[in-house]
């Protein structure tokens, strides 16, 4: 992947890598020349290292649902590049690689130019920058009132499906 490429989706809701765990829809907020922000309905902001994206979809015909309004005066994180990102990131708790097995939380400590340290609990986590798929750090918006209500419909009609379920089963 490309800055170049990237540079067109700003502003559109894409689908980054096909699937998996690390499978993520948002509306991407910036482009630079190693990295971009991506902003999610769930895990909020989220910085991606270009080199480790495997493909980006955007379907010209039907959008993606996204259903998150950015308020006007909405900040985040921004830097030349990802390792000024992380150096930013500093003293932040911070998810690293999300989804997938190699995720690791924690505060961000220290950032060079080879390695990251992270606090977990009692560990402290050395991680190659070159590993660093992606990271996030508590920057969210709330989801509009729409989407709230219809999910809080949507699990209303779960519990009571499973409650009819459980009742039947014990008869």
């Amino acid at each position: 992947m490309n800055k170049k490429t990237i540079l067109s989706l700003v502003d559109k809701v894409v689908k980054v890598d096909r699937g998996g765990p690390e499978s993520r829809v948002g509306k991407v907020l910036a482009a630079k020349d190693d990295y971009f922000i991506l902003l999610t309905e769930d895990d909020g902001i989220i910085y991606y290292n270009i080199q480790h994206i495997k493909s980006i979809t955007y379907n010209s015909k039907k959008q993606m649902d996204f259903n998150v309004v950015i308020p006007r005066d909405f900040e985040y994180i921004q830097a030349d590049d990802f390792k000024g990102v992380l150096e930013k990131l500093s003293l932040h708790w911070v998810k690293i690689n999300r989804g997938g097995p190699e995720t690791l939380e924690g505060v961000m400590d220290v950032v060079t130019d080879e390695v990251i340290t992270i606090v977990a609990n009692e560990e402290i986590i050395h991680l190659a920058m070159f590993h660093i798929r992606n990271i996030s750090y508590g920057v969210k918006i709330e989801k509009t009132k729409d989407t709230k209500n219809n999910n809080a419909k949507k699990e209303a009609k779960t519990e009571a499906k499973t409650d009819t379920n459980n009742q039947e089963n014990t008869n």
